[in-house]
């Protein structure tokens, strides 16, 4: 099941973005781009919306009072170019907020906390797991493909992503933001390494020897998490 969004924009590069970056989520369906709030009370009041991506600087309605004068509003994400408005917004019950400009690993980010915001519905939902991430690198976007990844090095504001083939990429982003998109099969085993559990050789005391050679030390702190994973994934007498 997708998540069906608005975005809500008076500026038409910011919405140009904002379409582009939810086409290229999986689980995100765009309804509708609206470059005023009252056009986008208009789509609401005519389709099914699950949450909108509103930018807080609006000519006609500041996009925060807009969302406050809903009586049943969708979940929300704000975009604005003030970070002033950063603990306003949570204030409003906002799932995240973008501070422009953003890139694409931002936005991705807040995809990933709708999906987790998303209302039980019955229907067993993934958890928020894509089959691929668009690391920036550089000047650069590049796609990696989960399965490609062995493991990913922390140092200190950017990560280092060890793949299947070709040299490392290294971006800026954190573990937190990399661990909410992330499927159960890599785990944290050490402040600075996630592991690709898919990748492991073997594991001797508190050493893993993953698929291309490299070694990764397991932290007390993260060793029992990383036990149990083991002994639910292997035949034991």
């Amino acid at each position: 099941m997708k998540i069906r969004c608005i975005a809500i924009d008076d500026e038409p590069l910011a919405l140009d973005k904002l379409k582009n970056y939810i086409e290229r989520i999986p689980f995100m369906e765009l309804v509708a781009l609206c470059a005023s709030t009252t056009e986008a009370m208009q789509v609401m009041s005519e389709a099914e919306v699950d949450a909108m991506f509103v930018d807080i600087n609006m000519p006609d309605v500041c996009g925060m009072e807009f969302v406050r004068a809903l009586s049943d509003p969708p979940l929300v994400v704000f975009t604005t170019a003030y970070s002033e408005y950063a603990v306003d917004s949570y204030k409003v019950h906002a799932v995240d907020y973008l501070l422009k400009p953003f890139g694409f690993e931002d936005f991705q980010r807040a995809a990933c906390n709708l999906q987790k915001a998303m209302p039980a519905s019955g229907v067993p939902q993934p958890a928020c797991v894509l089959d691929a991430l668009f690391l920036k690198v550089d000047y650069r976007y590049v796609r990696v493909a989960l399965n490609d990844v062995i493991y990913v090095e922390g140092m200190n504001e950017y990560l280092k992503f060890y793949l299947t083939s070709g040299d490392p990429l290294l971006t800026h982003t954190t573990f937190k933001q990399l661990n909410e998109c992330l499927p159960d099969c890599f785990l944290q085993v050490h402040r600075s390494y996630v592991v690709n559990m898919n990748h492991i050789r073997e594991v001797e005391r508190s050493v893993i020897l993953m698929s291309n050679g490299a070694h990764v030390s397991i932290s007390d702190g993260n060793k029992d998490a990383f036990m149990q994973y083991l002994r639910k994934h292997s035949i034991r007498k």
